[in-house]
């Protein structure tokens, strides 16, 4: 029965790494023993588990029945451990976490090394990308969001912000009539963000709420491309401030509207309600938490 078990479990990280190759080198084995164990599992169930080509894997009904067992089986085991962890007095166990690929230029790249320093028995398996994933389907223990968040039944923690520059080169900003209001942007050619809504929102310094929508032909899924498309000279867009900021230093960009200002970007953490590592998923939300109310 251990073998078999072993076994599936080397089954199911063949199907989370997505080869044999990457699944031999986060097992610390050789492809060819992953490959065999894989086919003896077939040979022993009487049943094919997976397609393979030479290109890519995929799941029979048989192999997506025997994956949700799988996780289920080491949901538990983690689950378990996530238990005694406490009890060993210094946490240890393994983290996957979604970031927001811009993150990797701001500050809480800091608060991420902070507790990989503080907790260096805990594994941390970060993956950066700017498409949002799906946290269950995907198997990550925690989300780290930008902006704001649809409702959802994930716990959900805010761990800071970003603040926000309305932002044009200065090429484009000469070529077109000087804005005293942001009314006066509705002309304007705007770069947008595919997973922000259409229509800016502005506040004055007395308060006052303007909202633009602005024309738009370029659409772009990462804040970097934000930046460079609009250094570029292809219009107006809204940035993060650590990206702003550098426009600034290098002349390549300038700052719309400076009197008014858009609401910050949140940053929140998210994670299933019952999280197969309950214990290091909050431990990291917490941690990131209290830095942000400290900083």
């Amino acid at each position: 029965m251990i073998d078999k078990l072993r076994s599936i479990a080397v089954f199911a990280a063949v199907v989370d790494q997505g080869s044999f190759r990457a699944a031999a080198l986060t097992l610390g084995l050789a492809p060819s023993r992953v490959s065999e164990v894989v086919s003896q599992l077939e040979k022993d169930l009487g049943v094919t588990l997976l397609y393979r080509s030479t290109r890519q894997l995929s799941l029979t009904n048989e192999g997506r029945r025997l994956k949700d067992a799988a996780d289920d089986m080491l949901g538990a085991v983690e689950t378990g451990l996530d238990a005694i962890s406490p009890l060993s007095g210094e946490p240890s166990g393994a983290l996957k976490v979604t970031v927001p690929a811009f993150v990797t230029q701001t500050e809480l790249m800091d608060d991420f090394a902070r507790f990989a320093s503080t907790y260096p028995k805990v594994e941390l398996d970060f993956h950066f990308s700017d498409r949002p994933s799906d946290v269950i389907r995907d198997g990550f223990d925690v989300a780290i969001r930008a902006g704001w968040l649809d409702d959802s039944d994930l716990m959900v923690r805010t761990i800071g912000h970003v603040d926000r520059f309305l932002v044009a080169s200065p090429q484009y900003f000469d070529a077109m009539p000087t804005p005293t209001d942001p009314s006066d942007l509705e002309d304007w050619q705007w770069i947008r963000f595919v997973m922000r809504t259409d229509q800016t929102e502005m506040t004055s310094k007395d308060g006052q709420v303007v909202k633009v929508l602005g024309k738009s032909s370029v659409s772009v899924n990462s804040a970097s491309a934000l930046y460079e498309f609009s250094v570029r000279g292809l219009g107006l867009t809204a940035i993060p401030e650590h990206l702003a900021c550098r426009g600034f230093d290098r002349g390549e960009l300038i700052h719309v509207l400076p009197e008014w200002t858009m609401s910050p970007l949140g940053l929140h953490a998210i994670w299933p309600n019952q999280s197969r590592r309950e214990n290091l998923t909050t431990l990291f939300v917490r941690f990131l938490a209290g830095k942000a109310q400290n900083s």
